[in-house]
């Protein structure tokens, strides 16, 4: 059975501020498995952009979403910050009201499809 149409969320601030599904998934992967780097692993991201990412969402928000120890004899860490795990629940939130909202009209377009 085929999945269902999906929605995808982005919700643009100013023109160099948003949130969306990567950086959602970026924050799910900080707080699974506490750190940036294994956060962008899975996500098959690199080192360098998954911290660039961190640092653009910990710039635009008034409070930063994680929170990163420094690597010493065992290794560094980072963790959501209560900010980070307010932010991403409501991403989440927003992001299943959109899904609901749109669902009959993308089924209706999915039956409208090319067959192939």
């Amino acid at each position: 059975m085929a999945r269902p149409p999906a929605a995808h969320l982005r919700i643009t601030f100013k023109p160099d501020i948003s949130m969306g599904p990567g950086k959602a998934r970026l924050l799910e992967g900080v707080r699974d498995l506490g750190s940036i780097a294994a956060a962008g692993r899975r996500m098959g991201m690199s080192y360098k952009r998954a911290w660039l990412l961190v640092e653009e969402m910990n710039a635009s928000f008034k409070a930063p979403l994680v929170a990163a120890a420094k690597g010493g004899e065992h290794g560094g860490g980072a963790v959501l910050t209560k900010a980070g795990a307010d932010v991403l629940k409501r991403y989440r939130r927003m992001e299943a009201a959109t899904q609901r909202a749109v669902a009959r009209d993308a089924a209706a377009l999915r039956r409208m499809l090319a067959k192939g």
